[in-house]
């Protein structure tokens, strides 16, 4: 899997938050700004129509931070096609905080969190209410879109339904025989069948990366923006990529944060992050080991073997977890991987382990119920579902079985406390079956004429290895910022020196210095 921004916090700022006064539904029309490419004018010029954000919400989450005072929505058009721009028109959810010094205003900041599948209008509204107080929030409305497909976009991406998608996670597909690998493969036919039954093929051709960076600015236009200033996380470092590749004299200031390597092919990619996971379960490990009493025992050495010691049995015979519901291995797995995003839920795994060694799998269904947003009522977003749309088209598919082995073997290899001791699976995914043909460039981009951009990359990110932002910091001719530290992205969550050396970039351009580092205190 590439990776989702599991943990962002809105601990950016320092300052109090403030209740703004209501905003009032108005109409806007700044566009056309910028060049126009053409056939797409009506897209470029269109009237905004910005009004409650409430109707939006498509989350308990998004219900409760939307009816937020300071924030306006809307929905802008985009073709469905952009090869046949007078076709079948769709619709992406926009989300506003507007600056709260507009005589000052630099621009539009434009954000996506990253997945593929999570929603930067859930983002933008979680740091609203920290941001519009701080410099970055004074001169920049805060702005976030759900790409086409995903959250409150028209028509969502839509493959299992919710008990579908509770069965499925208790499928642990841990069976690599024959026998199993053609279950699994005949389970991964009917999902992608699924997919175009729910979801339309048409859809689903048109939903890549290629077509949210043109999605961009269509919506940097419409803002009124002459150039782009954009804030992607995780996957959203692939979007920037595209974009500054499609668009490069449409850039005014990039921060790429948690990159994805634009030059890794989609199993190297497996196989680095898997090894990123690793050295974090390493540094949970040494943690969890110095405490009193540790789930895991206090050889460190000896963590990834207790893990299994502990896990291993769900794959058979799954523990029960309350509320009716049972713990499945690969639930247990992904709950491990949800607590190596951030340290602060490091004691959270420890604690869930020790219970699942008491035979209850209660704690860890509910960190797994966090990596797949599933709400307290069974409810799921298309999160999933569109995750698997994107990288679907977006990368270039593995249909050989013995190219799916050895990338399996590879991946237990490099990330030893997810092996189960199974023998690797030939077993291909759901994208050997898709029915849409991939519209991904694999390759690094080619960027002439582009503005400086700011790279931050993390030491000891588990889901984008630093060295992914390394290459994508050379592949824009780029700035690089070093974080040392374990965690998945960083900026806008309360580490000062990140914040500071970005927002100042953004604000008035200035880059930091090479080889700026930031250390964890």
């Amino acid at each position: 899997m590439l990776s989702a921004l599991a943990v962002l916090s809105a601990a950016a700022c320092s300052l109090p938050e403030q209740t703004p006064p209501p905003l009032q539904p108005h109409t806007d029309q700044k566009g056309p700004a910028g060049p126009v490419p053409p056939g797409l004018e009506r897209y470029y010029g269109q009237p905004l129509n910005w009004g409650p954000c409430a109707p939006f919400a498509t989350t308990e989450s998004d219900r409760a931070s939307y009816v937020d005072p300071g924030l306006e929505c809307t929905r802008v058009e985009v073709p469905m096609d952009y090869a046949d721009p007078q076709g079948e028109v769709i619709t992406i959810g926009v989300l506003r905080s507007p600056a709260t010094d507009q005589p000052q205003k630099i621009g539009s900041l434009l954000i996506n969190p990253g997945g593929p599948g999570a929603s930067g209008m859930s983002t933008a509204a979680s740091l609203a209410g920290s941001v519009r107080n701080s410099a970055l929030g004074e001169r920049f409305d805060l702005i976030g879109f759900d790409p086409r497909g995903i959250g409150a976009s028209e028509p969502a991406v839509r493959c299992l339904t919710d008990q579908e998608r509770d069965a499925k996670r208790l499928d642990s597909d841990a069976d690599t025989s024959p026998s199993g690998v053609a279950e699994t493969e005949k389970e991964e036919r009917d999902y992608a069948g699924k997919c175009a039954e729910r979801t339309g093929a048409k859809l689903l051709a048109n939903v890549g990366t290629r077509e949210v960076a043109k999605d961009m600015d269509v919506l940097r236009s419409a803002l009124g923006d002459q150039k782009l200033n954009y804030l992607g996380y995780s996957y959203g470092t692939r979007i920037g990529a595209e974009y500054a590749e499609q668009f490069p004299g449409n850039v005014r200031a990039m921060v790429l944060d948690g990159a994805i390597d634009p030059g890794k092919s989609a199993i190297d990619t497996l196989v680095a992050q898997g090894a990123g996971f690793q050295q974090a379960f390493d540094d949970f490990a040494a943690w969890c080991a110095a405490r009193q009493q540790c789930s895991l025992g206090h050889d460190p050495k000896a963590a990834s073997a207790q893990f299994q010691q502990i896990v291993r049995p769900l794959a058979d015979d799954p523990v029960r977890a309350g509320d009716g519901r049972e713990l499945s291995y690969s639930d247990a797995t992904m709950a491990a991987i949800q607590a190596l995003y951030a340290p602060s839920l490091w004691a959270q795994l420890d604690g869930g382990l020790a219970e699942l060694r008491q035979g209850s799998g209660r704690s860890l269904l509910t960190l797994a119920d966090s990596y797949f947003s599933r709400d307290e009522q069974g409810r799921y977003p298309n999160t999933n579902d569109a995750f698997d749309a994107v990288h679907c088209v977006d990368d270039q598919r593995v249909l050989d079985p013995e190219q799916r082995r050895e990338a399996d073997r590879r991946y237990r290899e490099a990330a030893p406390f997810l092996d189960d001791g199974n023998p690797p699976s030939a077993a291909r995914d759901m994208c050997a079956f898709w029915p849409v043909p991939v519209t991904g460039d694999p390759t690094a981009p080619e960027v002439t004429a582009l503005p400086p951009t700011l790279v931050i990359s993390t030491t000891g990110d588990p889901a984008t290895p630093y060295a992914a932002g390394v290459k994508l910091a050379e592949a824009l001719d780029g700035h690089l910022l070093t974080y040392e530290g374990t965690r998945h992205t960083v900026f806008l969550q309360g580490v000062t020196c990140i914040d500071d050396t970005a927002t100042k970039y953004l604000i008035d351009l200035t880059t930091p210095a090479d080889g700026a580092r930031c250390a964890e205190k």
